[in-house]
């Protein structure tokens, strides 16, 4: 199974590290990863750009989907129209499908599961909460061929 997720890319010997820069090479890279994968999958490429709070359970629930030949998880938390967009705009550019899935979990849920991470993981409660206050649920008029809400309640 084929999962890209731009924090991957910050991680070290050292655990995770963030930082301004590192945050947006991780994301050029991850947008590389994306376009070589797709590239890899052909004409089967289908994007599956997984959205919601950092601690929702988006890895969690891309590690239980069945692996199908060609499908690319985008796991990230991307609360808004135009922090899809790169990803959405890149799959159409090289041909590729692609829909959302929202992982739709409860602010307390998601909090509940940060702080169950390894410590270099785990995400500020303020950087939680300004995701929940920008998040605008992912609409078919951004581009995606479907729009798939799975509600975790914990």
């Amino acid at each position: 199974m084929t999962s890209i997720n731009p924090d991957d890319d910050l991680e070290t010997d050292a655990g995770r590290v963030w930082t301004p820069e590192r945050h947006a090479e991780a994301w050029r890279h991850s947008l590389q990863r994306l376009e070589q994968a797709i590239a890899d999958a052909g004409q089967n490429a289908r994007v599956v750009l997984v959205c919601g709070l950092q601690g929702a359970g988006k890895t969690r629930w891309i590690s239980e989907q069945p692996a199908r030949p060609g499908t690319i998880y985008f796991d990230a938390a991307l609360p808004r129209a135009r922090n899809r967009a790169p990803v959405v705009d890149l799959a159409h550019r090289v041909g590729a499908s692609i829909e959302a899935v929202w992982i739709d979990a409860p602010i307390a849920v998601a909090l509940a599961r940060n702080g169950q991470r390894p410590q270099d993981q785990i995400v500020p409660e303020a950087a939680i909460r300004s995701v929940a206050e920008q998040f605008e649920p992912p609409q078919r008029t951004e581009g995606f061929v479907r729009v798939r809400v799975i509600r975790d309640s914990g």
